[in-house]
């Protein structure tokens, strides 16, 4: 079951306020009646929507792009104080489409779009790895090591946040791998992977320990990767990154069925992703660390990673 809303939005161009709109006018017609609810629920494999005398029908195709954001772009459709966002800069043919996140107004890098609502729900809310490139002020101290080893429990975390968000604690789940590439005293780069997506989550993070992130560049998302797409630019997931996408969503709508049945026990796709990193990367004595081979990737988390591995943060 699905909000007529939503069912609207999500199997047509029609966004969200549109269809609500669409709704309210009388445009929209359930089994021949005029809906004038946009709340009221609805079955999406079995329902006869019409609107404007078009019936909808559902299907399971979906597009997802890579847009390399720069610098000085908001993630959003308007923005009141006249800045510019992404959607000044994206194809007309993309306007309808769904940010997977925020990167916020000084940050860069991949940002994942896309037309269909259940597929950015399931990205957005996953434990999916995002890998960021950061610069800090100052040195990456053994507080911060730490931290990103074990996690982080806050009873204020407004440092680092917008200037008019409220105070309040927030939690940090230990990174899922970092690797300090430079540490030169007066500034330092870091290659961080997470498995959350909290609102300035990165910056309010290093700023408890006083560092200020200078640059942030995301380069991946859940196995997608930046590589070479020029800044300002799309492009559109090759078809092994479709094919492994699908097998993600075939397993969260799976997930949700079992767990509308009352199963207790959710698939073993999950079962990792609640738990630790791997140790050896956050041992605390740095010199006790092996270094990486040269060609092993960075981070944990992919779609489809090899069933030999050991670093995924979830398998079949």
């Amino acid at each position: 079951m699905m909000r007529l809303n939503k069912y609207i939005a999500h199997y047509s161009t029609y966004s969200r306020r549109e269809a609500d709109q669409a709704i309210l006018d009388g445009y929209v017609r359930i089994d021949g009646e005029i809906e004038t609810n946009p709340a009221i629920q609805v079955d999406e494999r079995h329902a006869n929507v019409m609107i404007s005398g078009n019936k909808i029908v559902p299907n399971d195709q979906f597009t997802v792009i890579v847009y390399n954001k720069p610098r000085g772009e908001l993630v959003t459709k308007k923005d009141p104080q006249g800045r510019k966002t992404i959607y000044d800069s994206l194809a007309k043919q993309y306007r309808h489409y769904i940010p997977v996140g925020r990167l916020d107004f000084a940050s860069e890098g991949l940002l994942l779009l896309t037309d269909a609502s259940r597929v950015a729900t399931a990205l957005m809310t996953s434990k999916m790895e995002r890998v960021y490139k950061i610069k800090i002020k100052g040195p990456v101290t053994d507080a911060m090591k730490v931290a990103m080893g074990e996690g982080l429990e806050l009873e204020d975390a407004s440092a680092g946040a917008h200037e008019y968000a409220p105070e309040g604690p927030m939690s940090f789940a230990p990174f899922y791998a970092y690797q300090v590439q430079k540490d030169q005293g007066d500034y330092s780069i870091l290659k961080v992977a997470i498995g959350e997506g909290q609102n300035r989550e990165l910056r309010r993070f290093f700023a408890h320990f006083n560092a200020e992130i200078v640059d942030l560049k995301r380069l991946s998302f859940g196995g997608i990767e930046l590589n070479n797409l020029p800044t300002g630019k799309v492009r559109f997931l090759e078809r092994s990154e479709y094919s492994n996408l699908r097998e993600f969503l075939d397993a969260v709508e799976k997930a949700e069925k079992q767990k509308q049945k009352g199963e207790k026990k959710a698939p073993k796709v999950f079962e990792k992703s609640e738990s630790k990193p791997v140790k050896k990367t956050f041992v605390k004595d740095k010199s006790k660390v092996k270094p990486k081979p040269s060609n092993e990737p960075f981070g944990t988390n992919k779609y489809k990673p090899e069933k030999k591995s050991t670093q995924g943060s979830y398998k079949k």
